[in-house]
This record gives structure tokens, C-alpha cells and sequence, in this order.
């Protein structure tokens, strides 16, 4: 390391805990009284409505995040200027849901207090509360953030997992960003809730190998009726199965339960388990809850607070899906 590269780490460690200092879990007490209350309610009333809001929003939540921090540049729309992240490849299958719940309690907040709440803000409380009304763990989130002025496709190459990278890539990916095995395996727990498009695991039940129609680590009546449900997937792309067969609906340790019968999803689901270097923690999460939730919401705090913007770093959008000069 060069003594310039130093004094430039040393700068950053000395700095890191000042901006992490201006966020408060009361941030808008007294410029938006009913922040909270707003967005409860919009979450509230929009899981009702759809009950895949969930995980939506918690994935949009995650992908926005991994890439750039969390500063809602993954909400921007794309435009004459400029493709925005959501118009990544990866980001194409983000469930709509996720977006319209936060545009809903944005707008609400706008009409009682505007200019005041950022977008990633909305967006961070908002993934919290709905993993609470489907059964998860309570965190505090804290508040502050702004809203990043930079949103770019060519970007999100290589910044997410994806079902079909080696479990030593989808590792890296997350060391990167500070996380360590056991933080990524309780984060994998998100897949408790939500669904996957066939075109994300059909290679695993269609042809699989020369010696295998299917892939030999899934459990064999599992394959049998995900056969069936992606039999049309070609002609309807849509088409999808929940990523916890047993209670998709629910926020509970049965995502890891699955791993353990052959009822993974996704081959880097099944890799978890698999794995000598993170069975031992699938192993504990399916069997204790409690520990499962404790440690999710430790990582999704740290999640949370990934590049976070604040002062002139960022704005606070008066929309969601775009940047206040349209130049952008």
C-alpha cells in the first residue's frame, strides 16, 4: 500500500463514523412528525392488497443497496440521457410491487411534508415494516440517508448474486461489502419469502445432465411438481414458483428447513447446504429461529447502512423514479 492509498484509508476511518453519527432512528421527528405512521400505513394497506409486496420490496431494498449504497438510485427510471440501474439485466425481473409501495408512501408524505423525506429513507422503512407484517424480526432502522444523484445500468455488472454463479462468487460478492459467511447465509434467509421465475432454475429440472434429467440434489417429487408448474414457461416467461414451498407467505426459518430436504430452489440455494463452508450455518438456522431472526436483523442493519449519502451528497427527490434536474 502506497503512503497516499493510507492517508486515504486513514481519512475514510476517521470520517466513516461522522456520517454513520447523522443518522437517528428520530430523524424526522420534528420535520415529519408522521413519517412512520405514513409509511406503516401504506405498507399495511398494500400488503393487504398484494401479498407479494414483501418480498418485493425487500429485494428492491437489497438490490438498491449492493450497488452504490443505499440511496434509492435503483427507483430512477431511465431516460433520454441516461439508462438507470433499473434497466440492468438483473434488475428487469424487481417485481413492481416493490417500486409502487414506495411511490404510494412518498407521495403520502409529500402531501403532509414535503421536500422533507428522502426516497431512501421510504425505501428502507418501508422493507422493515413489511418483513414485520409477514412474521419477521423487528430492527431499527435509522434514518437520514439521502437520495443518490447517480443511477447507471453498466454498473450493476457483477455487483449482484445470481443463480447461476459458483457459491466462491456469490462469497466474494458479499465479502466486498464487508459481510462474512454467516452474515450472507442469515441474508439468504430473505428467500423465505418471494418467488423465482423458471427461467432462473429450469436448467435444474429440464435435462440437467447426461446422466441426471434433474438435478440429483433436489428432492425427486419437488421436481416432479415444478415439471408441471414451468411446463409452459417458454411461451410464458411470468410463469414462476415461490422460493419456500411450505409457507411462502411467511417470514420464518423454513427457507433452511427446505435446504435440508432437497427443496431448495435455486441451485445457489441447494449450495448453501451443500457446502462445508456453510452447511454449519444452515444447519443452525433450521433449527433455531430465533437465532435466525436475531442475525438476519444484525445483517439487514448492516445492509442498511452500506454508502450511505447525506449532507450535499446527495437530495432529497421530489419523486421517486427521477432526479430533480432531469439532466441527470
Amino acid at each position: 500500500m502506497t503512503f497516499r492509498s493510507l492517508l486515504f484509508l486513514l481519512f475514510c476511518l476517521a470520517f466513516l463514523p461522522l456520517i454513520q453519527s447523522e443518522l437517528d432512528v428520530n430523524y424526522y421527528q420534528k420535520t415529519c412528525p408522521k413519517f412512520k405512521e405514513i409509511v406503516q400505513k401504506t405498507v399495511i394497506d398494500k400488503q393487504q392488497t398484494t401479498p407479494t409486496t414483501a418480498a418485493a420490496a425487500l429485494r428492491l431494498f437489497f438490490h438498491d443497496c449492493m450497488l452504490g449504497g443505499c440511496d434509492a438510485s435503483v427507483l430512477v427510471s431511465s431516460n433520454a440521457f441516461n439508462t438507470a440501474e433499473r434497466d440492468a439485466d438483473i434488475n428487469l425481473s424487481l417485481p413492481g410491487d416493490g417500486f409502487d409501495v414506495v411511490a404510494r408512501a412518498k407521495n403520502a408524505l409529500e402531501l403532509e411534508c414535503p421536500g422533507v423525506v428522502s426516497c431512501a429513507d421510504v425505501l428502507a422503512e418501508a422493507a422493515r415494516d413489511l418483513v414485520v407484517i409477514v412474521g419477521g424480526p423487528f430492527y431499527e432502522v435509522r434514518l437520514g440517508r439521502r437520495d443518490g444523484l447517480e443511477s447507471k445500468a453498466k454498473d450493476a455488472e457483477g455487483k449482484y448474486p445470481k443463480p447461476t454463479m459458483t457459491l466462491s462468487k456469490i462469497i466474494s460478492i458479499f465479502a466486498s461489502k464487508g459481510f462474512s459467511l454467516q452474515e450472507m447465509v442469515a441474508l439468504s434467509g430473505a428467500h423465505t419469502i418471494g418467488f423465482s421465475h423458471c427461467s432462473q432454475f429450469s436448467y435444474r429440472i429440464f435435462n440437467f445432465s447426461k446422466t441426471s434429467a434433474s438435478d440429483p440434489a433436489m428432492n425427486s417429487m419437488y421436481v416432479e411438481g415444478l415439471k408441471k408448474l414451468c411446463a409452459n414457461a417458454s411461451k410464458d416467461p411470468g410463469m414462476s414458483a415461490f422460493n419456500d414451498v411450505m409457507t411462502p407467505g411467511k417470514f420464518d426459518n423454513m427457507y433452511y428447513r427446505n435446504l435440508q430436504r432437497g427443496l431448495g430452489l435455486l441451485a445457489t440455494d441447494t449450495a448453501l447446504w451443500l457446502d462445508k463452508r456453510t452447511k454449519s450455518f444452515v444447519d443452525l438456522y433450521a433449527a433455531n429461529q430465533n437465532k435466525f431472526f436475531q442475525d438476519f436483523a444484525n445483517a439487514m442493519i448492516k445492509v442498511s447502512n452500506l454508502d450511505i449519502k447525506t449532507g450535499n451528497q446527495g437530495e432529497i427527490r421530489h419523486r421517486c423514479d427521477t432526479f430533480n434536474s432531469l439532466q441527470r
